[in-house]
């Protein structure tokens, strides 16, 4: 029989503001991550600091912003009127105290809730804050939340305004770095919000004219844009859209007050809904609404007063209503398309009949495909119920309530060893494994038919959910665990060439990885290291010397469970795949999986000696 635990006075504690955040991180900043995923929590701690910096333009005060990192350290520097000086302490280490409070002040701000700087304070190593404004100026410094020491100027020719520096805690992040990528898109995304607004990064400077115009322009290749961007503005919206020539699914980039809601919200649906109702009534047609919202590609931001997220790091919209005396969100949105969409079209000839070409053709394509989609989902249903290809996990990226819905990862392993691994030592709630029997299909150049047709394409497709759209997708990692040999690279490759060829928005959104596993163990009595490069393997040798054990891991499924829940646990290491903007999805997979083209022969030629020195030293 269980032993009854006491439970009195003494078990009940209240922890202060900063114990809070660092025990409960995932609370504020979602996942923690190493910076291989853009949500990662080193960027969320960036993006808190910076949407103060982009509040204060929003008010009017200061056009640049600067941003700097140097190895782990982040600093931001705003020209906005700075901390009341008096505040300085405060504002960045007392709950519920803030600016934000006064929607007078912040009407349609984006740190809405005053806890940001706090979560960045209480996670960082060292915090610096400094306020400058009158001629004076005030700073503070915090380790782990902790005031340090705190000081006030009186006399100071430096110009008005914040500047904040700060070190992510390795307690807390481990591992971590900046990967300048991530950082680049998000300021992009700044500027395009905020016309007029220069952000400088590490001396590079962004900025926007025509805002969600140029978000659309620098992510898609001007061949692949079937007609002119539409683009158009009113008092609390912006939406600017085109349609993709090769593209399969739909691509959305939704803000609502300056902030990417990653996961859409009430201001999408309603722009989906809108646009599909105010193309029926232009055309006079009742289109198929997946016909109208085949391979667009669009951006939507939107204005509300005190918006309601779903979360504390803001990615999907829960507001309905668009605040003050303005309609709800659906009616506001589907006005403003209703207008200016079919206006625009009466005005533009030319846009409307390549559009109604493109309508016509998806619902030539989909009237083609609907008894294979039939037969297809009939036999993915079926197999759902007893697939042997996926063991799934309990939380997924669609489970909006759960706080571990980030770290929700999908492996694509293939054959049975290495996959057995994987499912042995993963995290049941979190990791889920689907196993390929041997090299996937080269789908280069097919048509949706395959996707369908081919039985793994279909049960992968079925498993991520993503048919229709990104909206539902079940994982938010989906990570390609191949072996480090030329098979494995290839099934890589073929994999990639699958997400580029119908789903590219996967990758376009970072959500695909490469799961980097360990070339080599060496040990000794006492001490185990795991090495993913030749360097890592020479120096594990030089710390454990005189006589080390070696061992070269040829294959994932040479590596027992217990040992493969270290490289798949907190210490898992990804990379990122990702899109060069300046190439389009056709010119990428003809260069890397068309007829063999003097460009690519330069290209292994000029790859390769890197990679056989590689090999030369691994045999030896």
């Amino acid at each position: 029989m269980a032993q009854e635990t006491a439970y009195t006075e003494d078990n009940i504690r209240s922890l202060d503001w900063k114990e809070h955040i660092r025990m409960r991180p995932g609370m504020y900043i979602g996942k923690l991550g190493d910076g291989s995923s853009a949500d990662d929590g080193i960027y969320i701690l960036l993006k808190e600091v910076l949407d103060n910096s982009i509040d204060e333009y929003v008010m009017g005060a200061g056009k640049t912003i600067e941003v700097a990192i140097q190895g782990n350290r982040v600093t931001v520097r705003d020209y906005g009127r700075g901390i009341p000086l008096g505040k300085v302490v405060d504002v960045v280490s007392k709950m519920n105290t803030g600016g934000k409070y006064d929607s007078r002040a912040f009407k349609k701000s984006v740190g809405l809730n005053g806890v940001g700087t706090k979560a960045v304070n209480a996670l960082s190593s060292f915090f610096r804050v400094e306020s400058t404004r009158d001629g004076k100026s005030a700073s503070a410094e915090f380790s782990e939340g902790n005031l340090q020491n705190e000081d006030i100027v009186d006399e100071t020719s430096r110009r008005k305004g914040t500047k904040v520096s700060f070190v992510p805690d390795e307690i807390i992040f481990k591992n971590y770095k900046y990967r300048n990528e991530y950082i680049i898109k998000m300021l992009k995304n700044y500027v395009y919000l905020n016309p007029g607004l220069t952000i400088v990064f590490n001396g590079e400077k962004y900025f926007s004219e025509n805002g969600l115009k140029d978000l659309l322009n620098d992510n898609i290749n001007q061949s692949d844009k079937i007609y002119p961007i539409i683009h158009l503005r009113g008092d609390d919206i912006e939406i600017a859209m085109t349609h993709h020539k090769t593209q399969y699914s739909e691509e959305y980039h939704s803000f609502v007050n300056g902030q990417n809601t990653t996961q859409g919200g009430t201001h999408l649906a309603a722009f989906r809904e809108a646009l599909v109702k105010t193309i029926r009534e232009f055309y006079n047609k009742n289109f198929d609404a997946s016909d109208v919202r085949k391979s667009v590609v669009s951006a939507i931001s939107i204005k509300v007063m005190e918006p309601v997220f779903e979360s504390q790091t803001k990615t999907k919209l829960g507001s309905t209503d668009m605040g003050g005396d303005l309609p709800t969100v659906r009616t506001y949105v589907n006005d403003f398309l209703k207008t200016q969409l079919d206006n625009y079209l009466h005005k533009n000839p030319e846009t409307a009949e390549k559009l109604l070409r493109k309508i016509l053709q998806a619902e030539r394509e989909r009237k083609e495909l609907s008894g294979i989609r039939k037969l297809a989902k009939e036999r993915a249903k079926k197999a759902s119920l007893h697939n042997k290809k996926l063991r799934d996990c309990r939380v997924h990226l669609d489970d909006l309530k759960n706080d571990r819905r980030l770290e929700s990862t999908l492996f694509i392993t293939e054959g049975d060893s290495a996959s057995g691994s994987i499912t042995k030592s993963r995290d049941v709630n979190t990791q889920a494994v689907f196993s390929l029997r041997g090299k996937p299909l080269n789908s280069y150049g097919m048509n949706k038919k395959i996707v369908y047709e081919n039985e793994e394409f279909n049960l992968l497709q079925a498993a991520l959910n993503i048919e229709e759209s990104l909206e539902d997708l079940r994982y938010n990692n989906i990570v390609i665990a191949t072996d480090a040999d030329v098979d494995g690279m290839h099934i890589r490759l073929l994999l990639i060439t699958f997400f580029l060829q119908f789903f590219p928005e996967l990758i376009k959104e970072g959500h695909l990885y490469i799961l980097q596993t360990p070339l080599f163990r060496v040990r000794n009595k006492k001490e185990t290291i795991y090495c993913y490069s030749d360097e890592e393997r020479v120096n594990a040798i030089e710390k454990l010397k005189p006589k080390p054990e070696i061992t070269r891991f040829k294959g994932l499924g040479e590596i027992s469970p217990n040992e493969f829940k270290h490289f798949i646990g907190d210490s898992i290491r990804l990379d990122p795949v990702m899109m060069d903007n300046n190439m389009s999805v056709e010119g990428l997979l003809e260069f890397y999986m068309g007829k063999n083209t003097p460009d690519r022969q330069e290209f292994i030629i000029n790859n390769l000696k890197v990679e056989l020195d590689l090999v030369e030293d691994l045999k030896a």
